[in-house]
């Protein structure tokens, strides 16, 4: 089991020091609304301001992984249970801090005439590659209705293409898993589908920032700066809210209003919220996670859950 480390590594993380002192990081991410104190960070140089020298890059989830195994980044945010698919296949990642949790950001989308899930039995469903959180969200949602992903066909197409298809009327699909901005773009257009199931009914999306285990023992201050550069943009958020917004935004090609509206169906965990997910929750949910991608064919083997997080850098 996960335990906490804060007590143990206090000492550790006084030596971390105050700066990373120019240290070069990359960190691979997504579009997705959660992700954005990352882009606020750099933007407003507050990870510049920690000594971080930071270049984040948009990457496919379903090849986040390939990503870090070549080298072409040290870091990357995906969800929890993505880290366990990644140790699994053997890409050696440990997660650092929590950046968000989805309620209700992450969904389900069908055509009129589904009324349930149970009701996509047989139907066609699109959702990201599997290892990833749409496809993971597909299974989870299907596990807990009495189906799994054997029971539907999966149409693989990102979160954005998949909200598209809906709103497009694409036929052939019945159903799509995506999540903000594009459910909200759903949200808009109620013709082109319902949401029949998000993360307020599920509670499962959470994200975090992991790096791998060979640059967080190479560059322990500049793990520190890249937690303190997102507690720090957080903190921004609040004090400088539509500042912030228009920034976060503009990465994702929405006006500070629109992306204002986006965030408002996910939490962004603070420091106290980070002490606590990883004192039991985080271990708890890995461990659930990890049967039901046993279950579901998309890991062959369980790893070594112990290592998935290291919370030296929470302090």
């Amino acid at each position: 089991m996960i335990k906490p480390l804060f007590a143990a590594a206090a000492l550790a993380v006084v030596a971390l020091g105050a700066s990373a002192q120019g240290t070069k990081v990359n960190i691979g991410i997504s579009g997705w609304t959660g992700f954005a104190p990352l882009t606020l960070a750099k933007e407003a140089g507050l990870f510049k301001k920690h000594g971080l020298d930071v270049e984040i890059k948009k990457i496919p989830q379903k090849d986040r992984h390939l990503a870090i195994a070549s080298g072409d980044i040290q870091c990357a945010a995906t969800t929890v249970e993505t880290w366990v698919v990644w140790n699994a296949n053997g890409v050696a990642t440990t997660q650092i801090f929590q950046l968000d949790k989805s309620y209700g950001a992450d969904g389900m989308v069908v055509k009129p005439g589904i009324a349930k899930i149970a009701d996509l039995k047989g139907k066609t469903v699109a959702a990201s590659a599997p290892g990833t959180s749409p496809y993971f969200a597909l299974a989870w949602m299907l596990h807990k209705n009495g189906l799994s992903v054997k029971d539907v066909k999966v149409v693989n197409l990102e979160p954005q293409a998949a909200a598209n298809a809906m709103i497009a009327g694409t036929a052939g699909i019945d159903a799509a898993m995506t999540y903000e901005p594009y459910l909200g773009a759903v949200r808009a257009k109620p013709e082109a589908g319902k949401i029949i199931a998000t993360t307020l009914d599920y509670p499962m999306v959470m994200d975090t920032v992991g790096c791998t285990p060979k640059f967080l023992a190479d560059n322990p201050k500049a793990a520190k700066a890249l937690a303190d550069g997102y507690f720090d943009a957080l903190a921004m958020i609040k004090a400088e809210p539509k500042k912030s917004f228009e920034i976060m935004g503009a990465d994702v090609k929405q006006t500070g209003e629109q992306f204002e509206a986006s965030q408002k169906y996910l939490r962004w965990q603070d420091r106290d919220a980070n002490q606590k997910f990883f004192a039991g929750e985080h271990a708890a949910f890995s461990k659930e996670a990890a049967d039901l991608l046993l279950q579901s064919g998309i890991i062959k083997a369980m790893p070594d859950l112990s290592k998935l997080a290291d919370t030296r850098f929470l302090k």
